[in-house]
């Protein structure tokens, strides 16, 4: 058989990103949809909230455990087909061109987040994903038996195209990419995520809606001198988000130490974050609802001051548990309550002569997440991209700045470099290029497990 000639090469790579985005962005569709549909059949019409809101107290207690029970034995499933990604095995993939992605057990590790989620497990959807993305990319590139770079371009284009069309933010997307996941910019990488993203951005949209995705939000800085007060919250921010990573790692080291089985393990988690369900039951699930309801100014502080103290808490127990998902969206609501406190604090010291809570509370949201990731002109978009006024722009800017130089030098690793180093991988720079090797003493094989 004549081997392919380089125009047809480029063909089946292109007909492969077509398929890439447009499947990452359908499979975010449905896992965005399901979880609605599921909800209203088993306990009745509303939100994830509101469910657990008008539930007795010993649902809300044993659903987060039973749950859980049905994603093990889901997770069971999935190890058996191959190697699920993780995003650090993206981040290896896009920058090493290697990694081999099982799409398959990488949907069922999302189904196993889709049932843990549903049941008030408190992570995040957009780990899921973002991984089936990147592992769909790694699948078709090898089907196809396409060259090491066309499948970094195909990882990274199902890579981007999940984070889009988890957030309806392709600015945001991209520049994950950029700050987050490559470290660099390179068009061979950039040109075809920048095309999944569209697609994805456009499927999402036509599916699901066009606005922001906690709907569109009107922001007002009312004076110059205001953006001391922002600067003084992007620190705070940086404060909280180092602090928030380090009890990720101490909860993931206990859960080693311990080593008890992933079952165990998994609703010992689950029984905890539901007894905090019983008394707080807005720290279910990824944040979502309680973070809409935040930016239209329907909590009380109360709950906001209970909630930035027990989010963090139970998003730690549920990872440590071994659950599958990502704390990009927890982060998101604890961001909020912070800027949300924040700012009914500056309100009672300068009434009338400050924008409200709720404009703090939008910031604090991009905050936080420049403090976890150390990517503050990601963040910064991503805030913008959530509330679509353009008028918040530099208060993001010192904001996340601020919440990431803070972090950083409390935090060197971000929470997506610290999995990097669990494989035993890190960033080494030079000038003109970012590579990833391995750490030193680790062992030769520690990054492919």
């Amino acid at each position: 058989m004549n081997p392919p000639t380089p125009s047809t090469d480029r063909l089946r790579a292109a007909v492969a990103l077509l398929l890439v985005a447009l499947g990452a962005a359908g499979f975010a569709i449905v896992f965005r949809i399901s979880g609605q549909h599921a909800s209203d059949w088993l306990f009745g019409p509303g939100n994830l909230l509101e469910v657990f809101r008008r539930m007795p107290w010993w649902q809300r207690l044993l659903v987060p455990p039973a749950a859980g029970l049905l994603a093990w034995g889901v997770l069971r499933l999935a190890a058996k087909l191959g190697t699920s990604a993780s995003v650090g095995e993206v981040m290896e993939a896009i920058a090493a061109g290697g990694g081999r992605m099982s799409a398959p057990a990488t949907g069922l590790k999302a189904l196993s987040s889709w049932l843990a989620i549903g049941g008030g497990a408190s992570i995040g959807r957009e780990g899921p994903l973002i991984q089936f993305g990147g592992a769909l990319g790694s699948s078709i590139s090898r089907w196809w038996r396409l060259g090491d770079r066309h499948h970094r371009a195909l990882v990274a284009a199902g890579t981007a195209a999940g984070f889009a069309a988890a957030y309806n933010t392709p600015l945001a997307a991209m520049l994950f990419m950029v700050e987050v996941v490559m470290g660099v910019a390179t068009l061979e990488v950039l040109v075809p995520a920048g095309i999944a993203v569209v697609l994805a951005t456009a499927l999402t949209r036509a599916t699901l809606g066009e606005g922001p995705l906690y709907g569109a939000r009107s922001f007002t800085l009312v004076s110059t001198a205001e953006l001391l007060g922002y600067a003084v919250l992007g620190l705070v921010a940086g404060l909280v988000g180092a602090a928030f990573m380090a009890m990720l790692e101490r909860g993931e080291r206990l859960a080693t130490r311990l080593a008890w089985p992933l079952l165990v393990r998994i609703l010992v988690g689950a029984l905890a974050v539901g007894a905090m369900a019983v008394i707080l039951p807005e720290v279910v699930g990824n944040g979502f609802e309680p973070l809409a309801e935040l930016l239209s100014g329907r909590l009380p502080l109360l709950v906001l001051v209970a909630l930035l103290l027990a989010k963090p808490l139970a998003t730690t127990l549920s990872v440590s548990s071994g659950l599958p998902g990502g704390v990009f969206t927890p982060t998101l609501l604890m961001g909020a309550c912070l800027g949300a406190l924040f700012g009914a604090g500056v309100n009672a010291l300068f009434p009338g002569h400050v924008a409200p809570a709720t404009a703090y509370a939008l910031v604090g949201v991009a905050g936080l997440c420049a403090a976890t990731t150390h990517a503050p002109i990601m963040a910064a978009v991503l805030g913008f991209e959530l509330s679509g006024d353009y008028a918040i722009v530099l208060p993001l800017m010192l904001v996340c700045t601020c919440a990431a130089w803070v972090s950083e030098r409390l935090h060197p690793n971000s929470l997506y470099e610290a999995e990097l180093q669990r494989r035993g991988l890190s960033w080494h720079e030079a000038p003109g290029e970012r590579r990833l090797l391995p750490l030193a003493g680790a062992p030769a094989d520690e990054g492919k497990r």
